[in-house]
């Protein structure tokens, strides 16, 4: 071996990489939280980011309310509506806050943000982590909203604030676990529009085909039988019955478990796929 080759300089990637397999939990928690302030400096920024947190839940809770609520519960009767469909819109609220992470990691991508982050020595993962928690705290956000409006349209808890913030916690679970397949499909697409085409795709029929809006006994046999199934209609059934009261050992424990499950399968995948691409 020549002494060229001796000396020759670890490429940046390779010397972060290598980096990577020695940070501590301490200074990962330290990484976290220093990307986590600047994805909330980027918001503060651009507070218009802010817009699909806080108004979303406004239109979506009148919209559903008074177009829904009249053929659900009968017209002028939409106040009985209230306190079937907020549960669900809460579990809505989560899937939909999700898919904005997968379009900011591409947007990063495309900006060459993540070009200053592959010579930096810090651990892959904590970069989606930041994210996932920075978009978390938007999730509360949105849900504290909706939740003020559903107050404002009648909204009753029928068993008592414990329960209301476990149903909040819930689908504040599921949400993050849903943030690692939007994750990954942020980098596995080319641009922010193909991420939000392939994410409507998947969102529309989860959402509807659910018992977020409607009783499933309403529909159809097949799509009866594909909402029993549906991970949204687990949550949407938890929460309504942590808030309206009922059972809700099953719904919990089975969305619990999707959360888990989704956990497990994407988080691996998304970590590596970004590993690749930095």
């Amino acid at each position: 071996m020549s002494a060229a080759t001796a000396t020759r300089p670890v490429a940046p990637a390779k010397t972060a990489a290598a980096a990577e397999g020695r940070i501590g939990l301490r200074a990962n928690l330290r990484h976290i939280g220093a990307l986590a302030r600047r994805n909330m400096l980027q918001i503060k920024q651009d507070p218009e980011s802010m817009f699909d947190a806080v108004l979303m839940p406004i239109i979506f809770t009148l919209l559903f309310v008074y177009v829904f609520g009249g053929a659900v519960s009968g017209k002028g009767n939409q106040h009985a509506y209230v306190n079937y469909v907020i549960p669900g819109l809460m579990a809505m609220m989560g899937m939909n806050i999700a898919m904005a992470v997968g379009t900011g990691v591409n947007d990063d991508f495309s900006k060459g943000v993540m070009d200053r982050f592959r010579t930096m020595p810090i651990a892959r993962s904590s970069v989606l982590i930041a994210k996932i928690v920075v978009e978390i705290g938007r999730m509360m956000i949105a849900t504290a909203i909706l939740l003020g409006m559903g107050f404002a349209l009648g909204l009753t808890i029928h068993t008592d604030v414990l329960h209301l913030l476990a149903a909040v916690a819930l689908s504040t679970v599921f949400g993050a676990s849903l943030m690692w397949i939007f994750i990954l499909l942020g980098l596995t697409m080319k641009t922010a529009q193909s991420v939000q085409g392939v994410a409507m795709l998947v969102l529309m029929p989860l959402q509807f085909g659910s018992s977020i809006f409607a009783k499933p006994t309403t529909m159809p046999g097949w799509l009866e039988g594909f909402t029993k199934v549906n991970p949204l209609s687990n949550l949407a059934d938890a929460s309504r019955a942590l808030i309206n009261g009922g059972a809700v050992a099953h719904s919990v424990w089975m969305t619990l478990a999707w959360a888990a499950g989704i956990t497990v399968v994407t988080a691996p995948l998304a970590v590596a796929r970004f590993r690749k691409k930095t």
